[in-house]
């Protein structure tokens, strides 16, 4: 069945959408009327789909009859991408909905949530993210994207000798993580939950695994994670990608020293105006998704970050999962 007969591109239904070469980012898909299943249309062009991914790095569902947790797991099913577990060393908090479906991030929401590639301190990380509105917010609480390698030639225009000094140094990522979850914070699960085990030693040993070290203290214990590449290089686009957390820094009661949590392998600490500069390229290249209910936005999270704005007006439910 011919992908024309199946989805329709929209070129005038997200005002935000931007361009980039003659690309749309991100692509928006609405469906035939007469095939409103998005499991049927993931099943019949897979290829293709693929094929707009990699050229977008980002694809908006939008229209599709999709309204539950378990409607999204069978879309997510439907796709044929390898499940990517929610396991050891992801410090969001997330609670298992059904299948391969979590809630997305369960920081309160009226916090922002810094743009980031997920797990990108991890050696294995996934390539493709899902999400899903279930609730649409009544005020706020957009999921913001941008394209990492337009991020990354910015800040080399903006800022030429950091981002030499990031890329020959690496980086190095602290943060305190406590015997107990805070729910209060984006990041706040506890070692136990991060490392799954309520052993130290068995938390040490998987931690290492993961190319962390931990520094045990009264309540809770220090992870330094890196050192870690500021970038990665696509090898097939054949461009650099922004792929560090130098505006991902998370303050909550154990972390409250931002200048101390990314700093040079060395040492050193990050120059004063390099995070508030990014930021601002951030929120100048982002598009910001006004959720409906029943939205599927598919990313490349190798070609593609993400955050969260503020929620002004409850409810908003948003689900996610990942993929190899």
């Amino acid at each position: 069945m011919a992908e024309q007969r199946l989805f329709h591109e929209a070129v005038d239904l997200l005002p935000e959408q931007k361009s980039y070469n003659g690309l749309l980012f991100p692509i928006v898909l609405t469906p035939n009327p007469e095939i409103p299943k998005l499991t049927e249309a993931f099943k019949a062009n897979r290829p293709w789909l693929d094929s707009v991914l990699h050229r977008s790095g980002a694809i908006l569902f939008r229209g599709f009859s999709v309204s539950s947790a378990s409607d999204f797991n069978d879309v997510v099913e439907s796709s044929g991408y390898e499940d990517f577990s929610y396991g050891v060393g992801g410090a969001g908090s997330r609670t298992k909905v059904v299948g391969r479906v979590y809630t997305a991030n369960e920081a309160p929401p009226h916090q922002n949530i810094p743009f980031h590639h997920e797990m990108s301190h991890s050696p294995v990380f996934p390539s493709k993210l899902f999400f899903f509105c279930e609730v649409e917010p009544g005020k706020g609480g957009e999921t913001c994207i941008a394209l990492s390698h337009v991020i990354y030639e910015r800040m080399e225009q903006k800022h030429p000798k950091f981002v030499k000094e990031m890329e020959e140094k690496g980086l190095i990522y602290t943060r305190v993580v406590g015997d107990e979850s805070d729910h209060s914070s984006p990041v706040g699960r506890s070692w136990k939950e991060v490392f799954m085990t309520d052993d130290k030693t068995i938390a040490e040993e998987r931690a290492a695994k993961l190319g962390m070290k931990l520094e045990w203290m009264e309540g809770a214990v220090k992870v330094i994670i890196g050192p870690k590449p500021g970038f990665r290089y696509d090898e097939v686009k054949k461009h650099k990608i922004w792929f560090n957390g130098v505006v991902g820094r998370f303050e909550d009661k154990l972390n409250n020293d931002p200048a101390n949590a990314v700093v040079f392998s060395d040492g050193k600490p990050l120059p004063a105006d390099v995070s508030d500069d990014c930021a601002k390229i951030f929120d100048e290249e982002c598009v910001a998704l006004q959720w409906r209910k029943g939205d599927v936005l598919l990313l490349d999270n190798l070609a593609v970050v993400h955050s969260r704005r503020p929620l002004i007006t409850l409810p908003r439910r948003v689900l996610a999962s990942f993929c190899k």
